[in-house]
């Protein structure tokens, strides 16, 4: 059934909904970025999570409160220009949707290295394009074979941590003796509780956020949702009891079986673990998984900037039309044909160089959050909560002044790390240049 108010079919059940929630707060982050978060903070890096964690469910019970209290809304920046202000809304949904187009690019560059992983004198490009055509097709057919992909997306990823977390209850209840002695809930915390005496905890707070990088995607899917009043909130609610059952369960597991000293960053500690306890294919296996996570950020890349470039664009516009199918596929056509360009710039310009934009957009999403809930606050200032259908965010407005504290100093550690001082002042840039466009587009007669 469609929507009469925004024209798109609302086909994503729950079971969709709740699984593309799980798959944005579980990336690659902790399948190959968790050896350098535990290597720098030690088992300390639990506390990280849970107060990261802490803060992320703080800011989608924000977007929550505001996706129930009209959902009607293709986009959640559509609430950024209702409260900030066109200015503001064109600012934030344009670089919302580069954000995207770039994380496709650089996800589409790593399934070539991925691939390339199992076929080392295949060249790359091939198994690029391929993905490319097939998630461009599952985008565009139906939005209910989309929410299906996802949600065999996501469970790829749990098999792989739930496994994780058994075998670590396993072999520490069974005491059992691997390469690296015998396997108890002491190693935990035998080693020490924090590295290097926390000279390097608090670099790994931005670690641990940016590993939820996309968990706001779920915002995106609320005007295509089956009972969204009943969907959203409930998924909503579900991400905190995720990250304590996801990220501290794996984290914890993966300390328990080995010291937290043996792990080094660059180096998967899911694959060291599966390998020290004596599986051949640990590498293969978690190459897969990346991979699917690779594909996943494609697919949910392709569905957000389609339905950002619908918001965005005027009601003349070719790309501000739906197929038979309620599906902007213009939108996702002019999207995909960017992102394509991955494979040839691929040729022309060394992985460093999406890198580099890539962290760019990542900081830019940071200072969209913040924007989120200031968003959040006007909304309540407008209508004293009286919209919000009974689902609102704790303790507000201290909660927001607080989780806006949070992301500034987030944005403050990526500034003084060396690594990303200068990817943070290009986010900055970019959004000063978006405000000076803006200024003069909508400027008053």
């Amino acid at each position: 059934m469609n929507n009469d108010q925004t024209g798109f079919a609302r086909t994503l059940s729950h079971r969709h909904v709740a699984m593309i929630a799980l798959g944005g707060t579980i990336g690659t982050g902790l399948f190959l970025g968790a050896g350098s978060s535990i290597h720098k903070a030690g088992p300390a890096i639990l506390l990280v999570y849970i107060i990261t964690g802490l803060f992320v469910f703080a800011m989608m019970r924000a977007l929550g409160e505001l996706l129930v209290s009209d959902d009607s809304k293709p986009v959640f920046i559509d609430f950024m220009t209702q409260y900030l202000g066109e200015r503001a809304g064109f600012v934030l949904g344009w670089t919302y949707w580069i954000g995207w187009v770039v994380i496709a690019m650089t996800e589409l560059t790593a399934i070539g290295t991925y691939m390339h992983y199992w076929f080392p004198d295949w060249p790359v490009w091939p198994w690029e394009l391929a993905f490319l055509i097939v998630l461009y097709f599952v985008n565009t057919i139906a939005v209910k074979i989309f929410g299906e992909t996802e949600f065999w997306f996501a469970m790829i990823k749990i098999v792989a941590i739930v496994a994780m977390i058994i075998t670590g209850l396993i072999l520490a209840l069974g005491h059992v003796k691997t390469s690296m002695g015998v396997t108890q809930f002491s190693t935990l915390w035998s080693h020490g509780l924090v590295a290097d005496h926390g000279k390097g905890l608090l670099s790994t707070f931005q670690m641990a956020f940016f590993a939820f990088l996309g968990v706001e995607f779920v915002g995106i899917t609320a005007a295509e949702t089956k009972d969204p009043l009943e969907t959203i909130p409930r998924a909503v609610n579900s991400i905190v009891i995720r990250i304590l059952i996801f990220y501290i369960g794996a984290l914890s597991a993966i300390m328990i079986i080995q010291p937290w000293t043996n792990y080094q960053a660059g180096e998967s500690p899911f694959v060291q673990v599966f390998s020290g306890i004596g599986v051949q294919s640990a590498a293969a296996v978690i190459n897969f998984v990346v991979l699917t996570a690779a594909a996943s950020a494609i697919n949910s890349a392709f569905f957000t900037t389609g339905r950002m470039l619908y918001s965005l664009v005027g009601e003349k516009s070719r790309f501000k039309k739906l197929n038979k199918n309620a599906i902007p596929k213009s939108a996702i056509n002019l999207s995909t044909l960017i992102v394509g360009l991955a494979v040839v710039v691929n040729y022309l310009f060394p992985t460093d160089a999406f890198t580099l934009i890539s962290s760019m957009a990542s900081a830019a999403f940071l200072l969209i959050y913040m924007a989120l809930m200031v968003t959040h606050l006007r909304f309540r200032k407008a209508t004293k909560g009286q919209q919000s259908h009974g689902f609102q965010l704790p303790l507000a407005p201290f909660s927001n002044y607080l989780t806006i504290a949070f992301l500034t100093l987030i944005f403050v550690i990526l500034l003084v790390t060396p690594a990303t001082t200068v990817t943070t002042l290009l986010a900055a840039l970019w959004m000063v240049l978006l405000t000076v466009i803006a200024f003069f587009k909508f400027k008053k007669n």
